[in-house]
């Protein structure tokens, strides 16, 4: 059996131009992967980066295991800033509109087509649902246009939720257990555990809310930006998710080349 080529892991903006031309020119399957974050409110406990912490996160875990089975895996930095009106009143929230968040993610997810990579991967850990919709259409108009599949991993998904936690599952998790765990995962230093550990569990249904016509979580009964159970985080829970999260992206991006 012929060895298998070494694959290689970067972080796309640490790099010099020349090394990108040499690395591209690589014999390797190249992969680009995009974080889309968001800036905003996750209760009193966690940072308004806790959905591009996460992503960053999830997508520099997967481009170490694509580089140990042979691709070319570029992390991407993350894109900030997308559709966070579910947020907006609260301090710090920063939503853009649909067609501008549309555009910055597909933009960039050409100019990686184009560059050379074979496949272009967009994950996020941002969930509101115009939001989803808004790279649901990035994927819709990116296969239409270059007649590629863009790898869109959507944990909305039933058959990717089955596979996290069932708080996750609930849907009541915006800064509860669920991502407080991952957050004490990437960046401890940056969640309020005091804070966190005094929030009682507060239960929402967010799914028959959204399925009501609700648009805010002020409007859905969470005066302080949080539901589930933040208090019961654990860095460890936080480090299965992740690894979890990664292998999805992997699985991916496995099928989409084989």
């Amino acid at each position: 059996m012929a060895e298998q080529t070494p694959g290689l892991y970067v972080r796309f903006a640490e790099l010099s131009y020349p090394e990108v031309e040499r690395l591209l020119a690589l014999p390797l399957p190249k992969v680009a992967l995009l974080p889309v974050g968001s800036t905003e409110a996750h209760g009193p406990h966690l940072p308004l980066s806790t959905d591009s912490l996460i992503g960053e996160a999830v997508v520099g875990l997967a481009a170490g295991e694509l580089a140990a089975r042979g691709h070319f895996a570029a992390a991407l930095p993350p894109i900030h800033y997308a559709v966070t009106e579910w947020a907006r009143d609260f301090a710090g929230s920063t939503s853009i509109g649909a067609e501008p968040a549309i555009g910055l993610v597909l933009g960039t997810c050409r100019a990686m087509r184009a560059m050379g990579f074979d496949r272009v991967v967009v994950f996020t850990a941002h969930l509101e649902p115009d939001h989803i919709a808004s790279l649901r259409e990035v994927a819709r108009r990116y296969q239409a246009e270059t007649g590629d599949a863009l790898l869109f991993v959507d944990t909305t998904r039933r058959a990717l939720a089955a596979r996290l936690t069932p708080e996750f599952q609930s849907g009541s998790c915006h800064a509860g257990r669920y991502e407080t765990s991952l957050v004490l995962a990437i960046r401890p230093d940056l969640v309020r555990m005091d804070l966190a550990a005094a929030l009682p569990e507060h239960t929402v249904p967010l799914a028959e809310h959204i399925r009501a016509g609700k648009r805010g979580f002020l409007e859905c009964g969470m005066p302080r930006a949080y539901c589930g159970a933040p208090a019961e985080a654990t860095a460890e829970e936080g480090r299965e998710i992740l690894s979890t999260l990664a292998t999805l992206v992997v699985e991916a991006v496995v099928a989409s080349l084989a």
